[in-house]
């Protein structure tokens, strides 16, 4: 018997420029299995793929991240994020293979085994315009968020509707983060970690990283 599988691809997609296409391959290959074993539930846990230094075009990697972030949208699954895991920028395939393996596993053990365990790091959820500022609200705080590293929290950007994204300050408060520019009086939408190379820092108390997001009709699920 099969119970779950686990899966880690989609470079050669971003390559391809398929984007927001790879939601429906990855819909169908996860009902595809699952016809095959004969199994409705079966679990399938996937990794996002990192961010790399090499042939991909402006803005494509993000547009596979979303999509990704998308099948979280399909019940059963699970996404892992990588961000914060790359040794070599340059590589497309990073070495840290030990971390990524742990964070499998715990959205094996929270969904299937029925652990209680925080399995995920913060997943963008909602906005709300505050004068200025925008309120970003997260699934999966944990016991709270952090910077990883101590510094600033570095790899916001916000724009007024005219779509011009400005780098943005952002702020812990509580479970949520305020971002503000003063470029941007009139606040429309938010991104994170939004380019082929980003190295975020937001994180939850457990450690594991936020997914990059971007919030004008966003697309991506919670898992939750």
């Amino acid at each position: 018997a099969v119970k779950g599988s686990i899966w880690y691809q989609g470079e050669t997609n971003v390559l391809r420029k398929n984007g927001f296409l790879y939601a429906s391959k990855k819909k169908a290959l996860i009902e595809g299995w699952r016809k095959a074993f004969g199994n409705k539930e079966l679990a399938f846990h996937f990794v996002q793929i990192a961010p790399w230094a090499g042939r991909y075009g402006k803005g494509e990697l993000p547009a596979l991240w979303e999509a990704q972030a998308a099948s979280l949208n399909i019940p059963g699954t699970g996404m892992v994020v990588t961000t914060d895991l790359v040794d070599n920028i340059k590589n497309v395939h990073p070495k840290n293979k030990f971390d990524v393996g742990n964070r499998l596993a715990l959205w094996a053990l929270a969904k299937d085994y029925e652990k209680k365990l925080v399995y995920s790091g913060p997943l963008y959820k909602s906005t709300n315009v505050e004068g200025n500022k925008i309120r970003l609200s997260f699934a999966h705080v944990g016991g709270g968020l952090k910077s990883r590293d101590g510094q600033p929290l570095r790899e916001f950007e916000i724009a007024g509707v005219d779509g011009k994204f400005q780098p943005a300050k952002a702020v812990i408060d509580g479970d949520t983060v305020v971002v503000e520019a003063n470029e941007v009086v009139s606040p429309d939408q938010v991104r994170f970690g939004w380019r082929n190379v980003p190295n975020p820092n937001l994180v939850n108390k457990e450690g594991l990283p936020a997914s990059p997001f971007q919030t004008d009709n966003w697309q991506g699920g919670s898992g939750e």
